[in-house]
């Protein structure tokens, strides 16, 4: 079958051409700018924590509400751990990587394998495994129902999905990585994981265990929803039909993701990882530099316009189409 190959975006290219990544090579990661993220995360979760051991109702849901936020923080980070783009000494990443795993409930190992396909193969969406699922396809019934459903009042059923299918899916993840030292080490890192959760639930108990954290979760799970179909959803991309095709450079990648934009506190909080498209074209920046790099990217939405548009689509419109085939300006 010969790949499909669309015209790339609806949106006028940017004027400017953008650097070189021989340009940028002074936006490097430092230690200390590692740890002054890596340190308020953990503080607020240490609050988060303690405030929802509270019995006061209204103590116990700012408990809540701060650890949501520091869990889509833990998500930034395993995100920038898994580029080794956080810390200058690489040694740093897997300790922290591994713990912002445990937050993220993404095995470490997993997430740097999947993730780096992932960066290796954008564009082309039935190739990167983190789109695979999303190749337009004939919906049964069901399947329409339930992805209508879930969009339309808030259910996060995608960033549940997008970590079961991409991370802890053992069939899949044996397809995707056929090395025997791959994959022990893909199935070390779920084992290891489910076993700190199971010590972590017989230490403090089931309830006590929803109590501290269940709200948190969900609420983290909605946000990383708008957070992740925002990244490549509903954008045009390629699909390879099984030909052998090449990846795109990254600094080609432009056009096959979007860029959300944040209020400035929240953006640097998560590390600007609202600023997809340079982190695509420049994964070697970490995060915390990305706004150093001057240059205005085509697919940059505001994120309230973002999340208007994009809800009035029906869920199943949104997901298995593109702007090209409904005009949505998103």
């Amino acid at each position: 079958m010969m790949p499909r190959v669309v015209t790339p975006s609806i949106h006028l290219a940017s004027p400017v051409t953008p650097p070189s990544p021989a340009a940028l090579t002074h936006l490097r990661a430092s230690d200390a700018a590692g740890l002054a993220v890596a340190g308020p995360c953990i503080a607020l979760t240490a609050v988060g924590v303690f405030l929802s051991t509270r019995t006061n109702p209204l103590t116990w849901l700012a408990g809540q509400l701060l650890l949501a936020l520091a869990l889509v923080q833990w998500f930034a980070l395993l995100h920038e751990c898994g580029h080794e783009t956080l810390f200058r000494t690489r040694a740093l990443h897997a300790p922290l990587g591994h713990l912002a795993a445990f937050f993220s409930m993404i095995p470490f190992h997993n997430w740097k394998r999947v993730h780096g396909r992932h960066h290796k193969w954008t564009g082309w969406q039935d190739i990167d495994p983190t789109t695979a699922s999303l190749v337009p396809r004939e919906l049964s019934r069901a399947e329409r129902v339930l992805v209508n459903v879930c969009w339309k009042y808030w259910v996060p059923l995608f960033s549940v999905i997008y970590r079961v299918n991409n991370f802890w899916n053992w069939p899949r993840l044996k397809t995707l990585f056929v090395r025997a030292e791959d994959r022990r080490r893909l199935a070390l890192h779920m084992l290891g994981l489910v076993t700190a959760y199971a010590l972590v639930i017989a230490l403090v108990g089931p309830s006590t265990f929803l109590r501290l954290c269940g709200l948190a979760v969900v609420l983290s799970l909605v946000a990383e929803d708008l957070l992740l179909l925002s990244q490549h959803t509903h954008i045009p991309q390629n699909v390879s039909g099984g030909a052998e095709v090449r990846p795109f450079p990254t600094i080609e990648q432009e056009v096959f993701t979007r860029s959300l934009v944040f209020p400035r506190w929240l953006s640097a909080l998560l590390l600007h990882i609202d600023a997809h498209e340079l982190h695509h074209m420049y994964p070697f920046v970490p995060g915390y530099r990305l706004a150093g790099i001057a240059y205005a990217t085509e697919n940059e939405i505001g994120c309230w316009t973002w999340i208007r548009r994009a809800r009035a689509l029906p869920g199943e419109v949104f997901l298995f189409q593109n702007r090209l085939e409904t005009g949505a300006d998103i």
